[in-house]
């Protein structure tokens, strides 16, 4: 799973899986959800994101895996 943040268009885009998306559906205004071939969801986009979630703070907990950060 990544998360990519994006401060020129203000989005924030969430990837669950490798799988590309073949399907997307808006759920609400600026959210759209992305599903692949098979109907499973691949990703979450978020307009405006700064407006709808915090961004200033990541909190994660007992996650499996390692985790990377990437600060560029």
């Amino acid at each position: 799973m990544k998360l990519n943040y994006y401060p020129d268009t203000d989005s924030l885009y969430i990837d669950l899986s490798e799988k590309p998306s073949v399907e997307s559906r808006e759920i609400s205004a600026g959210v759209v959800l992305d599903y692949d071939v098979e109907g499973h969801l691949v990703g979450i986009d978020i307009d405006n994101a700064s407006r709808k979630v915090d961004l200033k703070k990541l909190t994660l907990n007992k996650l499996p895996g390692i985790i990377q950060t990437n600060s560029v």
